[in-house]
C-alpha cells in the first residue's frame, strides 16, 4: 500500500511538473505572438505555405461558438474534469505511459486555452497554414491534437478492451 502512494505520489509530481512546463511553453509563445506579431504583417515561411499571423480567437476551433465565451469556458470545465478524473486511474505501469502522455498532453492543451478564455476572453492563435487554408491555430492547440491523436491510436490499436475497464471500476473493486 505504501509503494503504491509512493508511485500515485511520483505520477502527481510527474503531472504537475508536465503541465507546468507545457503550460509555460503555451503562455511563452502566445506572450511572442503578442509582442511581435499583433498589429504586424505575417511572418511568411517556406514559400509562403506557412505563416506566423495574429489572430484572437473568440470562438473555439473554426471559429464556432465565437462569442459565447462561457459555454466554452463550462464545457471545457466539465470535459477537464472527467479527463483528470481518467487521468489518474491509469495504472502505474509503463504499459500505460503513452496513454498517460496522451492524456496529459490533452489536458494540458485544454487548460492553457481555458484560462486564456476566462482571462482575456479569446485565445490567441498564431500559426497558420496558409496552404492547406488551415484554421490560424495555436501550441495548446498542437497538444489537444497531438494527445488526442495518441490516445486514438492507442485506443484502436495499442490497449486491449479488457486493459481499458480501469476506467470504470470503483475504488474498492481495484483493491
Amino acid at each position: 500500500m505504501q509503494e503504491d502512494n509512493k508511485s500515485r505520489a511520483t505520477i502527481f509530481i510527474f503531472s504537475a511538473l508536465a503541465f507546468v512546463v507545457l503550460y509555460a511553453l503555451d503562455r511563452l509563445s502566445k506572450t511572442m505572438a503578442v509582442a511581435k506579431l499583433k498589429d504586424s504583417v505575417p511572418v511568411k515561411f517556406f514559400n509562403d505555405n506557412f505563416e506566423l499571423s495574429y489572430l484572437e480567437n473568440q470562438g473555439a476551433a473554426w471559429g464556432i461558438l465565437s462569442g459565447k465565451i462561457w459555454l466554452l469556458v463550462i464545457f471545457t470545465a466539465i470535459v477537464l474534469c472527467l479527463l483528470l478524473f481518467f487521468y489518474f486511474r491509469i495504472p502505474n505501469d509503463k504499459h500505460f505511459m503513452m496513454l498517460r502522455i496522451a492524456m496529459l498532453l490533452i489536458i494540458s492543451g485544454a487548460l492553457g486555452n481555458i484560462i486564456d478564455r476566462i482571462r482575456f476572453r479569446y485565445v490567441i492563435d498564431f500559426l497558420y497554414f496558409k496552404a492547406i487554408d488551415f484554421p490560424v491555430f495555436n501550441v495548446a492547440d498542437c497538444y489537444v491534437t497531438i494527445g488526442t491523436f495518441m490516445l486514438v491510436i492507442g485506443l484502436l490499436f495499442v490497449y486491449k478492451d479488457s486493459e481499458l475497464g480501469f476506467w470504470f471500476l470503483d475504488s474498492k473493486s481495484e483493491e
